[in-house]
């Protein structure tokens, strides 16, 4: 089995090259960090008039915006109740606006600068037991409560009108989420941003930022403003940051082309797929008919040994009859977590701002992060403090937390398994 060394994404975007920083430069504002989240920044900053340089370390999209499973979800990785308890329900309330809001700015966006990303809607988030069954009726009740309507649940029998598996126990189907191209879009955005005047850098990691001074290899920008965008790949460049979000590491599959009458068998409506536990399975079909299959986290960023074999055998226990199927594609890309799962938006001085910690959910909210980060330098920071009310506590451990959080999932993992 020959597995393709680059990702479906990247084998089906058209990707071109961007200028190294060489020399030094001034701007009203410097984003550091190249996938959505930067780039939106960059865009929204652009938009409103301001001088802006843009600094990658690798490629537009090297990381997890172009290394997702393309997931377009409603609201945030913890359930609006959780934020609730953070902010009260009044702020809660504009909580759910403002991720509705990051969806219909995903589809304007799209419209407007990646037609090509392939934005399709319907979704389906899976449950494998009664109790997850209850849960997911009682979330979706909660969606109803806060206004969103849309979603509906459907017992066992149904799911089969919905996908072509018997290992379901019952869904809850949520007609405005869905799934996407996320590189093309990412691409998209780029694009955008620079034809409203953003220059965007590539292969210029940022070494050191003292103040609003960013050191590069072969550069320094000087900037009124700062934004760190890096999540998951930020490393040590700024200490205040680094202990509140942690790097996990998710690997997707690509399978081969599907036939036709394959593809009506396991996909009868066109949905994108996530089932409900704490290591999820997450899966839809891309636009030229293959299988793109995401599954669990390796909590140490290592990938695990056997890795085409495990992602196979799952792909099999769902489709038994796609044992003889071959997988292309594999990667793995690492996602920025907290501790809550709440993203974390804010800022470190009055001309320092960052956000990181989208936790599984940043197709849509890192656009929206991007915006209101715009609007605060611009305009009103009110938006920007209601992110700011919330409390991120840093990962306990030190050096160790990485060991301490195997062990937790672990045991959630276990627990999943249990309830089955």
């Amino acid at each position: 089995m020959t597995v393709s060394p680059i990702t479906w994404y990247h084998a089906t975007a058209d990707i071109s090259e961007r200028n190294r920083l060489n020399g030094d430069l001034r701007c009203d504002v410097c984003v550091i960090g190249g996938g959505l989240t930067g780039v939106s920044t960059a865009l929204n900053c652009a938009e409103r008039g301001l001088n802006v340089v843009l600094l990658e370390s690798e490629t537009i999209g090297f990381g997890a915006s172009g290394r997702n499973g393309g997931q377009v979800v409603q609201g945030f990785a913890v359930d609006i109740a959780v934020i609730e308890q953070y902010v009260g329900k009044e702020s809660a309330r504009i909580f759910f606006q403002m991720a509705r809001e990051a969806v219909d700015d995903l589809k304007e966006r799209t419209a407007r600068h990646a037609p090509e990303a392939d934005l399709r809607f319907g979704y389906l988030h899976l449950t494998l037991n009664n109790q997850q069954f209850k849960t997911m009726q009682s979330f979706c009740a909660a969606l109803h409560a806060w206004g969103y309507t849309g979603p509906r649940m459907i017992t066992r029998s149904e799911v089969r009108d919905w996908l072509g598996s018997d290992r379901y126990f019952g869904a809850m189907i949520d007609p405005e989420s869905g799934q996407i191209h996320s590189l093309r879009y990412l691409l998209g955005l780029a694009r955008g941003a620079e034809e409203a005047g953003a220059v965007l850098f590539e292969h210029s990691a940022a070494r050191k930022v003292k103040g609003t001074i960013v050191q590069t290899d072969a550069g320094v920008v000087t900037a009124k403003h700062i934004v760190y965008c890096c999540n998951a790949y930020l490393g040590k460049l700024e200490s205040k940051l680094y202990s509140k979000i942690m790097p996990i590491a998710s690997f997707i599959s690509v399978t081969e082309q599907l036939s036709a009458s394959l593809v009506a068998a396991i996909f009868p409506q066109d949905v994108a797929v996530a089932d409900c536990n704490i290591a999820l399975d997450y899966f839809r079909l891309t636009h030229d008919r293959r299988l793109l299959f995401g599954s669990g986290a390796s909590y140490s960023a290592i990938t695990p040994p056997g890795l085409v074999h495990t992602m196979k055998r799952k792909i099999v226990r769902i489709f038994p009859e796609m044992g003889d199927i071959t997988i292309d594609y594999q990667w793995g890309g690492l996602i920025g977590i907290t501790i809550n799962r709440i993203p974390d938006i804010g800022r470190l001085s009055n001309n320092t701002f960052y956000a990181h910690g989208f936790s599984g959910h940043g197709i849509a909210l890192t656009g929206f992060a991007g915006k209101i980060i715009a609007e605060a330098i611009t305009s009103s920071d009110s938006r920007l403090k209601l992110f700011e009310t919330v409390r991120h506590r840093p990962f306990p451990g030190g050096w160790l937390r990485t060991p301490a959080l195997m062990a937790g999932m672990s045991w959630a993992k276990i627990r999943d398994w249990l309830s089955i």
